[in-house]
């Protein structure tokens, strides 16, 4: 497994803690946590939407392995697979909101994106650049030299 903030917990608790709320976060579709666990649910959510996607019967078992809760895993691969299914990546936003009272954490929402009620709408995706033709070596060697410097004659005088 790749390497995770430690959260102050031991291996067992931290893992635990981070499965229950990326199924809570499948569920609700956002929660308020503190920023370093958001940090690390925004990647494990990102994963589980993968598998989703991906929608076979090795992914099915590796999402269940990980989620807890037979209809967390169901609206992962209907709901959620569906929805993402033209995006690459990026299926959550985090947006940090307060500082905690008692302990001063900061605080933020992690929610996934393209959904009803989302706390800020997504923005749109940048036009690419219309594609050019390929030009021929030599209209590309005239369009060069006409844009260049002119080259500087050496001179074999000597100037003393």
């Amino acid at each position: 497994m790749t390497k995770f903030r430690k959260l102050n917990r031991p291996t067992g608790h931290r893992m635990s803690m981070l499965r229950t709320l990326v199924s809570q976060l499948i569920k609700h579709e956002r929660i308020e946590t503190t920023v370093a666990k958001a940090k690390e649910i925004r990647r494990l959510a990102d994963n589980m939407v993968q598998l989703g996607k991906e929608g076979s019967l090795c992914a099915a078992r590796r999402a269940g392995a990980f989620v807890r809760g037979d209809a967390v895993i169901h609206k992962l691969f209907s709901e959620l697979a569906y929805r993402y299914k033209d995006r690459a990546g990026g299926y959550t936003r985090m947006l940090r909101t307060r500082i905690r009272v008692g302990d001063a954490a900061p605080m933020a929402y992690i929610e996934f994106i393209d959904r009803e009620n989302e706390l800020r709408q997504s923005k749109p995706p940048t036009p690419q650049p219309p594609q050019r033709a390929p030009l021929d070596p030599w209209t590309r060697s005239r369009l060069t030299r006409q844009f260049a410097p002119p080259k500087e004659e050496k001179s074999s005088d000597p100037e003393i």
